[in-house]
Order: C-alpha cells, then sequence, then structure tokens
C-alpha cells in the first residue's frame, strides 16, 4: 500500500512546486508591471496638479485663458464632438504626410547607408552634406521650397525628409560598421563577397542601430509634418493649421487638445517602432541591464 501512493505523492509533490513556481513567476510579473507603470502616473499626478496649480494659483481670473485647467480643456477639446472631429481630421492629415516622409526617408537613409558603408571615399564624400542638410534651418529653406515645389502636400512631406533623414543615416551606417573585426576576418578567410559579408554580418549587428533610428525619425516625421502645415496652407488643413488657427483666435481648450494629440500621435509613432523592434530582433538581442 505504502509503495503505490510513493509515485503519487511524488506527483502532488512536483504539481505543488510548479503551483508554487507559476504563483511566485506571475507575483514577479505583476511587480514589474507595477513598478512600469506608478512611476510615470505618478508623474503625469504631479504634472496635472501642477497644472491646476497655476491657473487657478498663479495666473489672474482674466488671464485664465492663456492656460484653461484640464477638465475644462477635456470638455471643450474633447467631450465636444464638433471641436474634436476637426483635430482628429487634422491629425489624419498630418498623419499620411509624416508617414510618406518616413518611408522616404528610411528608403533614402538606408540606402546610402549601405553606399557609405562599403568604401570610405564615399562615406567621406557623402557625410558632409549629411551634416550639413542636418544643420540647416528649416526656416531658412521655407522660400526655395515653396519657390520650387508650391505650398502643398508635397512640400510638407520634403520638409519630413529633411528634418528626419539625417537620423537614419547616422544609425544606420553605426550599426554597419560595428560587426566585430573577428566575424569579418572569418568572412574572409571564407571568401565570402560584398554582399554576402552585408547580408549575413553587417546588416544583422546594424539591426539595434537601425531600429534606435528609426525611432527617432518616427517622431521627428511627425513634427516635420506639423511644421509643415504652418508654412504651407494648401489642400486639407493638418494639425499645424489647427494650432495655428487656433492660437490666433485665443481658444486655448482647443490649442491644448491640439497640443495633447500631437504629442500623443508622436508617441504612438515612436511605441510602434519599439513594438517593431521587439518583433524583429527581440528573440536574440538582449540590451544590458539597466543601472541603478
Amino acid at each position: 500500500m505504502t509503495q503505490n501512493m510513493g509515485p503519487a505523492t511524488e506527483a502532488s509533490g512536483m504539481g505543488l512546486a510548479a503551483q508554487v513556481e507559476a504563483a511566485t513567476l506571475a507575483e514577479r510579473g505583476r511587480g514589474r508591471t507595477a513598478a512600469s507603470f506608478l512611476p510615470p502616473v505618478a508623474l503625469g499626478g504631479l504634472i496635472i496638479g501642477a497644472w491646476y496649480l497655476v491657473t487657478y494659483g498663479i495666473l489672474d481670473e482674466r488671464r485664465r485663458f492663456l492656460l484653461q485647467p484640464p477638465h475644462e480643456v477635456w470638455k471643450v477639446g474633447f467631450a465636444d464632438w464638433d471641436n474634436f472631429s476637426q483635430i482628429l481630421a487634422g491629425l489624419w492629415s498630418s498623419t499620411q504626410v509624416a508617414i510618406i516622409g518616413l518611408l522616404i526617408s528610411i528608403s533614402i537613409g538606408l540606402v546610402l547607408a549601405i553606399i557609405m558603408s562599403q568604401t570610405k571615399l564615399i562615406e567621406r564624400a557623402i557625410f558632409p552634406y549629411a551634416v550639413t542638410l542636418q544643420a540647416i534651418p528649416i526656416l531658412a529653406i521655407v522660400p526655395l521650397i515653396s519657390f520650387w515645389f508650391g505650398t502643398g502636400r508635397f512640400s510638407r512631406v520634403i520638409v519630413c525628409v529633411i528634418i528626419s533623414l539625417f537620423p537614419i543615416i547616422v544609425n544606420t551606417l553605426f550599426g554597419l560598421q560595428s560587426a566585430e573585426r573577428d566575424m569579418h576576418d572569418l568572412f574572409t578567410l571564407h571568401h565570402a563577397n560584398r554582399m554576402t559579408r552585408l547580408r549575413k554580418l553587417m546588416f544583422p549587428a546594424a539591426l539595434p542601430a537601425i531600429f534606435a533610428g528609426l525611432r527617432i525619425s518616427a517622431g521627428l516625421s511627425v513634427i516635420g509634418a506639423i511644421v509643415g502645415d504652418f508654412f504651407f496652407g494648401r489642400g486639407a488643413a493638418g494639425i499645424g493649421q489647427l494650432l495655428q488657427r487656433f492660437a490666433n483666435r485665443l481658444l486655448g481648450e482647443q490649442l491644448l487638445a491640439s497640443i495633447i494629440m500631437s504629442s500623443a500621435l508622436g508617441v504612438a509613432v515612436f511605441l510602434f517602432f519599439g513594438w517593431l523592434q521587439n518583433r524583429a530582433i527581440g528573440k536574440w538581442y538582449e540590451a544590458g541591464p539597466p543601472t541603478e
């Protein structure tokens, strides 16, 4: 009898251990989730509290239109469908411009970085002009863009490309050049050609840096779309035109709601590329532990 109950007792003990381990892992997961969400939620509460403090404690009642309280922004800018639908339409127009400009920047940036990675001569020839393009104040070339391409959507896309191109070039080039020298020697030993070396060694090693550049350029493309809206007003009104319109009419609630939605768009694009990075390289690439 005792011998027959031995395996059952052992199996019961193993099941209990598995349950304890599962409960421990679940508890750790909840702890990590809380550690991820509590700090931004707490900081957001402090920001809203400071917002109310400035509105009701610092600003005079006659100047309170300069910074309306959060509940008024919600009631007028978000809860009122006429105002919110207008903001959504402008946001969608700017989103289309940002996506088109970002795709063009990705195509041009990847091609230039790959070409520059293959020979130092081409890198030395192209890189100074890439830096110059990044350093040019966009206000200085807006009249030229207007003269050459008009004031429609195409001009807004050009502004997006100018603003978002440089991070893709720099990060991709850095990543392509970051492959270990020993691995290059191994490929040389096996008589690998340039395309094989690029496809199987340099490009996989560059993926973390490429996605870092994409996340930066994604946010910049949103900024470029909004900046382009300020200067090129033809076509569908983007969120930048709405910002300018609300500011000129002193519509503080709609203005703040538009700013919040613009920021939300930038955050959404940034998080999308973060998710894409985890899907693409999360299984084999792991960043170092954060310092505390």
